[in-house]
């Protein structure tokens, strides 16, 4: 079977028929990598006649290894084996299993997943009598897998530990292992490194797995991490036929441990790199990709694509200034609902914004307006478990007696819950003299909640972010009784069972990476909110927020909208933020002079009269 190659530009022919020797594909957002990629394998396999047990093919996820399966299949006989493929974890997985006794391992090894780690770390905690109170498990798996990434192993960890926490966590880290060890399992994390130690250990396995791979292939490099990046260069040391795809411009995944500069220095791992340049771009009008572009090109520290399509100009971007985060949620519906009577589906709509936190307004305005959305990567806000947890003590504090709440803050822990008796004692006698705000700080204060969540971890900082914004319900309801009615209320409207699969997308902007969408709605294009406040002194982190906005706008296919308020309630506080630098980035020839924004009572009039109920609150 001939292989067709007549769908492939011109770049994408080059990149697929240069197979011998180092190859870098720079793939810019919507240029086809994925079809460069699995031409390239099928052109291996269709022309060069390679057998594909000698291919291997690396992705970041199943999903993707399963769609280039697919692909594959349909360029080539379908009957015909398939490469090996998979992520980085499955394949160490599976080469454990075969050559695992070069390092003792049992061939029935455990691989435990993320529950199970943490559950590990916990015993460990037990086992050394360290209180879960003061040191949070999940920041300790998160500090130990950080380490492990970085190839730092539990007997090595306590010459680099500094201070209290790291010296604690070196302590936790070798008991961890020993417990990994004589439970024969192995996390997600250590499947990479067991495999660096065999390949350290046994030069022969080593080799034969460098002959059998003659041909490797890696998606996504600019997100291989150091334990990551290690096996790819042992596997390819004899042939040195490998081939890596991806773009330093939308690295985003620092915190998992990703490092761009691992595609930025592929030339010099390997000298006499060919390297393709994927620019033309097939998802985005001119537009998008040029206000893209303005952005991402002040980032220095890494090469920058310049996207072209042979698509129009398209729509200009629209800039909207709104008057506070309901307004701008009105705003977005505004335009949906007007899209939708025109045909449009809700499914051509996504809202992208930087924090977690930031759903809260959205969802709660969707929720009145009767417009179904789904959220992408998380849960609804008031189902976030930190939610759950800070209302239960608010319930108790309304009503003793409620077994239910008294369950859950329990759980929490039992010093916490000693604490909240304080304070229930304490304004018991003085009730009505406390608002909902009042009785939240105390809480957080005297229980040392918000300490407990920021345990170090991105998800931990997410969560503290999360409880802050319950202060702005706190501060709009100011009795308790109403703040509990309306969480009630908004609970009730956010059933699942009503969702509509095909709704309106809500999702952070990292969760919307390989995505793309008709119509993107940025929110939220606030200095300090994004860029986010925690990445403003810092050079490195400041331009990760770059890359982010560019994968942001990047989403979108048709029509992107970019709106700020000019006073946002966050976390509590009512805030005059500066407008996002990233704004000020974008030409003016770029942006609509049009934007017509509908302010609330505009918006009310307009709506149609079955929402009358919600409206008028």
């Amino acid at each position: 079977m001939t292989l067709d190659l007549s769908s492939l530009n011109r770049e994408q022919l080059a990149a697929v028929e240069a197979t011998e020797g180092p190859c870098l594909i720079l793939a810019g957002a919507g240029s086809g990598k994925t079809r460069a990629l699995t031409y390239r394998v099928a052109y291996l396999i269709s022309e060069k006649k390679i057998s594909p047990e000698n291919i291997l093919v690396m992705t970041f996820t199943n999903r993707a290894a399963a769609e280039m399966v697919e692909r594959i299949k349909q360029l080539t006989d379908n009957s015909a084996s398939q490469p090996v493929m998979g992520t980085f974890h499955s394949f160490c997985a599976r080469l454990l299993r075969k050559e695992g006794a070069a390092l003792g391992l049992p061939p029935g090894f455990a691989i435990y997943d993320e529950s199970d780690a943490l559950d590990c770390v916990k015993q460990a905690m037990a086992n050394l009598a360290i209180p879960t109170l003061k040191t949070s498990p999940h920041g300790v798996r998160s500090t130990i897998s950080g380490a492990k990434n970085e190839l730092i192993s539990s007997l090595e960890y306590p010459q680099y530990a500094r201070g209290f926490y790291q010296e604690t966590v070196a302590k936790i880290y070798l008991e961890y292992q020993k417990i990994l060890e004589k439970n024969h399992a192995l996390d997600f994390d250590d499947l990479l490194l067991y495999v660096i130690k065999l390949f350290q250990k046994d030069t022969t396995i080593l080799t034969k797995y460098q002959i059998q791979f003659r041909y490797i292939l890696i998606d996504e490099y600019q997100d291989t991490n150091p334990a990551q990046y290690l096996i790819s260069q042992y596997l390819a040391k004899r042939n040195k036929n490998i081939c890596v795809v991806g773009d330093a411009s939308q690295s985003i995944y620092s915190f998992r441990g990703a490092d761009f500069r691992n595609i930025v220095n592929f030339q010099k791992d390997y000298p006499g790199t060919k390297v393709f340049n994927l620019e033309q771009n097939y998802r985005s009008t001119q537009n998008i990709l040029d206000a893209a572009h303005s952005i991402i090109s002040k980032n220095k520290s890494h090469p920058i694509l310049k996207l072209w399509t042979e698509k129009s100009s398209g729509e200009k971007l629209e800039i909207v200034e709104a008057r506070s985060e309901v307004d701008e949620a009105l705003f977005l519906l505004n335009v949906i609902t007007s899209e939708t009577k025109q045909s449009i589906p809700l499914t051509d709509f996504a809202i992208l914004y930087r924090t977690n936190a930031q759903s809260r307004s959205l969802e709660e305005q969707f929720l009145k307006a009767g417009i179904p959305y789904k959220l992408v990567g998380g849960v609804s806000f008031y189902q976030r478990k930190e939610i759950k947890d800070v209302l239960s003590y608010l319930r108790l504090l309304q009503n003793p007696n409620d077994s239910v709440s008294l369950k859950r803050a329990e759980k929490i822990g039992k010093g916490r819950l000693a604490k909240f008796m304080e304070i229930l004692t304490e304004t018991s006698v003085n009730f009505d003299k406390y608002n909902s705000l009042d009785f939240m700080d105390l809480i957080l204060s005297k229980t040392g909640y918000l300490a407990y969540l920021d345990d170090g971890t991105e998800e931990g900082k997410m969560r503290v972010e999360n409880v802050k914004e319950l202060r702005s319900v706190a501060e709009e309801f100011p009795t308790l009784t109403d703040f509990l009615e309306n969480v009630a209320l908004v609970e009730a409207g956010d059933n699942p069972r009503k969702k509509n699969k095909d709704g309106v997308t809500l999702m952070t902007l990292h969760n919307a990476k390989g995505l793309e969408f008709p119509t993107v709605f940025m929110v939220g294009m606030e200095e300090g909110l994004f860029p986010h406040s925690r990445s403003m002194l810092d050079v490195n982190e400041l331009e990760e927020e770059r890359r982010l906005c560019y994968v942001g706008i990047t989403r979108a296919k048709k029509k992107l909208y970019l709106t700020y308020a000019r006073a946002r309630l966050f976390f509590g506080t009512r805030s005059n933020n500066l407008v996002s630098r990233f704004l000020s980035d974008i030409p003016k020839d770029l942006i609509s002079s049009n934007t017509n924004f509908k302010d609330r009572d505009q918006f009310l009039e307009d709506v149609s009269t079955d929402n009358d109920d919600w409206l008028n609150t």
